[in-house]
């Protein structure tokens, strides 16, 4: 089973959306084994935005990412960056697809409610960024026969 990063940014807390996605995640068939709510520091704004750091937007989206709290979550499951990418859908929300989380409730490119990582490298690091290993749990779940055909859970 893979693991992914996902960061609900402050716009998810302030537009009270916080349960309609992670529900989403949910009935998908996703696993949380990881979730916190925090305020990000300026070294984590900055580690996790390194790319951006030296474009003229930066400023503003390391202030938007501190107005309010972030709740940052790992999940897991068979493909989970993939199946994770492909349920929130494109950054731009206005013109993401009907039926992803940016489709069907966000309009920008920077309020567009999450952040979920890319690849299985970039997953691997935003889980140890965000995470302690004290924080990520493994458990069984019982919907997990239910979910995944018996070959899908090995």
């Amino acid at each position: 089973m893979q693991r992914t990063c996902v960061l609900m940014k402050p716009d998810t807390l302030q537009r009270n959306l916080l349960g309609e996605i992670v529900g989403r995640f949910e009935r998908k068939g996703l696993k949380i084994v990881g979730c916190k709510m925090m305020q990000i520091s300026d070294l984590k704004v900055l580690e996790h935005y390194t790319h951006h750091a030296d474009k003229p937007f930066f400023a503003g989206l390391k202030r938007f990412m501190q107005s309010a709290p972030i709740v940052a979550m790992v999940l897991e499951g068979v493909d989970a960056v993939d199946a994770v990418r492909t349920i929130v859908g494109p950054t731009k929300g206005r013109t993401a697809p009907a039926g992803t989380i940016r489709g069907d409730l966000a309009m920008s490119m920077q309020a567009n409610l999450l952040h979920a990582s890319d690849s299985l490298d970039a997953a691997e690091q935003e889980i140890w960024r965000f995470f302690n290993t004290d924080e990520i749990f493994s458990y069984d779940k019982m919907d997990t026969a239910w979910v995944y055909a018996e070959d899908e859970r090995k």
